[in-house]
C-alpha cells in the first residue's frame, strides 16, 4: 500500500521551493535554456531508468548523469557561490552570526573622522560630474579584488580621493577600495552584476558596484559621471539619489570599522 504522509509533503515542498530559487537565479544569469535542458535530461533519465527499467541505457545516462554533476559545479561556479553567499546573508542567519559577534563589535563606534572625508570627496565629485566607485570593506575580505588594482595603502583623505578619480588620472576607472580606516587600493576591477532588474539608465560603474554587494558585505558608493548623483549599494539593492545627509547616515549605519 502506498503510504504518504506529512514529511513526504514537506520533501515535495523542499523541492519545489529549490527548483524555483534555482530557476530564478538561472534567469537573473541569463543561463535559463541551460536550467531547462537539464531539467529536461532529468526527467528523461528518470523515466528510462526508474519506468522503463532500460538498463543498458539507463546505465549510460547514470554515468552522464555522475560525471555531469562536476560539470555543472565548473559551468555555474559564479551562480552556486551567489546561491551560497545569498544562503549565508539571509536575515535569519545573519541574526544568529550576530550572536557571535557582539562581543567583538560591542563598544565600537563609527568613526566620523573617516566617514566625513568621503562624504565630502563624493558630493565635490558628484558636483563636478567626476565618476568614481569606492567599495568599502566590511566582514567580507576583498584581498582578491584589491590585487587587481594597484596598491595604495594611504590616510583616507578627501584630497587623495578626488585625485584618483581625477578623469585624465590612470586609475579612476576602477574602484578605489577602503579597508581597515585606510584606502587599499584603487583601479580595482570589480564583479559585474548582470541582473536585469538593475535599470537602463545606470551604467556599468552602478552595476559593477551592484556586483560586488551581491557578492560580499561590502559598501559601494557610486558618483554618476553623466548625472551627478550619488548611489549606494547594499546586500544587492541600491539607495539612489543621495544627499550628503542620507549618504552619511547610510554610512554611519552600515560601517564599523
Amino acid at each position: 500500500m502506498f503510504d504518504f504522509g506529512i514529511k513526504d509533503i514537506v520533501d515535495i515542498f523542499l523541492v519545489a521551493l529549490m527548483l524555483y530559487y534555482v530557476y530564478r537565479l538561472m534567469k537573473e544569469s541569463r543561463s535559463l535554456n541551460v536550467f531547462i535542458g537539464i531539467m529536461v535530461f532529468i526527467v528523461i533519465w528518470l523515466f528510462v531508468s526508474q519506468i522503463l527499467e532500460m538498463r543498458l541505457l539507463g546505465s549510460i545516462m547514470d554515468k552522464l548523469v555522475s560525471v555531469g554533476v562536476l560539470a555543472l559545479l565548473i559551468l555555474f561556479q559564479d551562480e552556486i557561490r551567489k546561491f551560497l553567499y545569498n544562503l549565508g546573508a539571509h536575515q535569519r542567519v545573519q541574526t544568529i552570526t550576530r550572536f557571535f559577534k557582539s562581543d567583538r563589535k560591542k563598544g565600537e563606534k563609527v568613526d566620523k573622522g573617516v566617514i566625513m572625508p568621503i562624504v565630502m570627496a563624493c558630493m565635490s565629485m558628484a558636483k563636478k560630474k567626476v565618476g568614481a566607485l569606492i567599495v568599502i570593506e566590511r566582514d567580507t575580505p576583498l584581498a582578491d579584488i584589491v590585487k587587481t588594482g594597484d596598491l595604495i595603502d594611504a590616510n583616507i583623505n578627501q584630497r587623495l580621493i578626488e585625485n584618483i578619480f581625477f578623469k585624465n588620472s590612470p586609475l579612476h576607472d576602477g574602484a578605489m577600495v577602503i579597508s581597515h580606516k585606510r584606502i587599499c587600493a584603487a583601479g580595482c576591477i570589480l564583479p559585474v552584476s548582470h541582473d536585469i532588474d538593475i535599470p537602463k539608465e545606470l551604467g556599468l560603474r552602478h552595476r559593477a558596484a551592484m556586483g560586488i554587494s551581491q557578492e560580499s558585505d561590502a559598501i559601494a558608493i557610486v558618483c554618476s559621471e553623466e548625472t551627478g548623483r550619488i548611489s549606494v549599494a547594499i546586500n544587492g539593492s541600491f539607495q539612489l539619489r543621495l544627499s550628503a545627509e542620507e549618504l552619511e547616515s547610510i554610512l554611519t549605519k552600515e560601517m564599523l570599522f
